[in-house]
């Protein structure tokens, strides 16, 4: 399978040459989401839908933090669904998703999925992704960010890592940051929606003794493999070696046996994100590490007393 990873140049802070010249191709993607965004009529349905999406192209955490509003809503008694499109090169993400969570509908369309979850009487959907679906009237719109990437270089697929421009945040109602408190991009949020409500989350290592005693040959087939890399030197892990992959890469299990012997003969211990190990369990192979981490959600009680609003507006 061909290695194809994130642009460097998405994420410089200085616009580049090459961004630059791919600029004609985003004004053609703009001028596509502007056509979307007019012709497409919107759904309404009957349960409320909330939508955990993004607009920074990956890597911001929507899945973790789907999971957790999953739970935390099953907990106050609200049948509720996790719904993704379905994309077969997204086993990981679904896998990971049925490990914390059972209620996952996945489906070509979401608007059949929605009414499959009603059919099968949820109360409520959260939709991991769809912010660009235009298809589907949201009651609740949450955008995740991560703190090391924000917006990149603030440009629009191709010359920029954007799915859509910023102007777009005033159809949103929560921000997550994925990172530490960032006052001056809480204010660029505001200035475009005054309404926004602002919170942050972070990834808390859940095993990471099991790794300090080793040197480590670490691995990422993530949006943002450096995320993962700068948590495990962060925690003082020895990482000797790193591989990059990109986002939802299909491993073949002779490739990960290779990844293993070339692991073995420089006496380093693998180590994988979840999400990756989540597309190489089939495999079986026990040399198979992986670092463990849960997603913490500051003032969660206040983010789902927020949540929590959408049942007494609507339904």
């Amino acid at each position: 399978m061909i290695k194809i990873t994130k642009p460097k140049f998405w994420d410089y802070k200085r616009r580049s040459l090459i961004s630059i010249l791919l600029l004609p191709l985003s004004l053609v993607t703009l001028s596509i989401i502007f056509l979307r965004k007019k012709l497409i009529k919107k759904k309404n349905f009957k349960i409320p839908i909330i939508c955990v999406g993004n607009i920074y192209i990956g890597g911001t955490g929507k899945t973790p933090a789907s999971i957790t509003i999953a739970k935390e809503l099953s907990n106050i008694g609200k049948k509720t669904a996790i719904l993704r499109k379905y994309y077969s090169s997204h086993s990981d993400e679904h896998n990971q998703i049925k490990n914390y969570f059972n209620n996952l509908i996945t489906c070509k369309n979401r608007s059949v999925g929605i009414k499959e979850a009603e059919n099968k009487g949820y109360e409520t959907v959260i939709l991991d992704d769809g912010f660009q679906d235009y298809s589907i009237a949201k009651n609740l719109s949450i955008i995740c960010f991560h703190q090391n990437q924000l917006i990149g270089n603030g440009l629009i697929l191709p010359s920029g890592p954007l799915r859509e421009n910023l102007d777009t945040l005033k159809n949103a109602n929560i921000i997550l940051i994925n990172g530490k408190k960032d006052k001056n991009f809480e204010e660029e949020l505001l200035k475009i929606n005054q309404y926004l409500e602002i919170f942050y989350a972070h990834y808390k290592p859940e095993n990471i003794d099991e790794f300090k005693d080793n040197e480590l040959l670490a691995l990422a087939g993530i949006a943002n493999p450096e995320n993962f890399f700068m948590m495990l030197e962060k925690n003082n892990l020895k990482v000797r070696e790193k591989l990059i992959y990109p986002d939802h890469y299909k491993f073949s299990k002779v490739e990960v046996q290779k990844i293993i012997n070339k692991a073995h003969k420089k006496k380093l211990k693998l180590i994988m994100t979840e999400k990756d190990f989540f597309k190489l369990k089939e495999f079986n192979l026990p040399q198979i590490n992986y670092l463990k981490v849960s997603y913490q959600i500051l003032n969660k009680t206040s983010l789902i007393n927020k949540i929590k609003k959408i049942y007494d507006k609507v339904y």
